[in-house]
């Protein structure tokens, strides 16, 4: 009968009852039993396992290397909601780390992590997400100058889902507000690496890991090893696609006023309603690169207003301003 294998025992020290008798099946050549290395090693090159290893996070440098001058900023927050300006952030993670012109990753060095009482109790939805629970942030307070130390020399900040994140980080601290940042949901092509999604659970498993997820340190580290994979060759590194695209401006195109019976064009193009109520135009809009600008008002003027004249209003964004509420 097959052995099954539970890979994700609990801990390294107590080992599951089946790993400990195929440690005792399966010797070296000499006799010796098969350390865990050895043994993932074995079933790896039989072609029939997929293992996931612990993440275990980047220590932090004592003397950060001098040839990765820039520095970034992973940032992960645990709210009682999704609305920046009702709800509240209940946890706060911050991983720092340098960076090169290139893109490649080099040494973390600083980490940061506080929970925070909120003025109403959590919702029992986010204790179940997160594991937070309203005895856990009693007392607690977020401290800004330990978040702010890691923040204020940051070149890029970046967070799985900016236009989630910094709203709730802008709102908390202006340490946050006048910096650039980076969305490693959507500056990322993860469809063409081979990822089957951009949610941090399926990046962190399909690069061969696993973790503690919904805890914000825990996430910043899992995000940052995901994005330091690949580095051996330049084409793969994600984390270089990241900061190119950062540096990169782009285009939201309003299509204010386009007729009714247009919508489901929009809609179908990947346009997205505004209501108005954050300040932006009442209507249809768009992001995009800034060099398919011309393109998309050509589909506009020809299909939409049928027009010629038509001059939709554009805002360009760059890293600065983007993902901003």
């Amino acid at each position: 009968m097959a052995l099954q294998l539970d890979m994700f025992a609990p801990s390294p020290a107590e080992p599951d009852a089946n790993v400990v008798r195929l440690r005792s099946e399966m010797k070296r050549r000499d006799g010796r039993p098969l350390s865990d290395e050895d043994m993932v090693r074995h079933l790896e090159e039989s072609g029939n396992y997929r293992i996931l290893r612990r993440l275990i996070p980047r220590p932090v440098a004592v003397f950060p290397r001098a040839e990765f001058p820039r520095n970034g900023v992973i940032v992960d927050t645990e709210t009682t909601g999704l609305n920046h300006r009702n709800d509240e952030i209940i946890e706060i993670g911050a991983i720092a780390f340098t960076f090169d012109e290139a893109g490649i990753v080099g040494d973390v060095t600083g980490v940061y992590g506080g929970l925070q009482q909120p003025t109403a109790s959590i919702p029992s939805e986010i204790t179940r997400l997160t594991g937070i629970t309203d005895e856990m942030v009693a007392g607690q307070v977020i401290d800004t100058t330990q978040l702010r130390a890691l923040v204020e020399p940051a070149d890029l900040v970046i967070a799985h889902n900016a236009a989630f994140d910094r709203p709730f980080c802008e709102a908390f601290s202006p340490v946050f507000a006048g910096k650039p940042w980076a969305c490693s949901v959507s500056e990322i092509d993860w469809a063409s690496r081979g990822f089957e999604g951009t949610k941090l659970g399926y990046l962190i498993g399909q690069a061969g890991y696993f973790h503690d997820g919904h805890r914000a340190v825990d996430d910043c580290f899992a995000l940052l090893e995901v994005l330091a994979q690949g580095e051996a060759e330049a084409r793969q590194a994600r984390f270089a696609e990241l900061y190119e695209a950062s540096q990169r401006s782009r285009a939201r195109i309003f299509a204010e006023h386009s007729p009714f019976d247009m919508k489901d064009h929009l809609k179908a193009r990947g346009y997205r309603w505004s209501d108005g109520s954050d300040g932006r135009p009442k209507s249809w809009w768009i992001e995009l690169a800034e060099d398919a600008v011309d393109e998309e008002l050509g589909y506009l003027r020809s299909e939409i207003y049928r027009w010629d004249e038509a001059d939709p209003p554009i805002k360009r964004l760059t890293a600065f301003d983007r993902f901003k509420a």
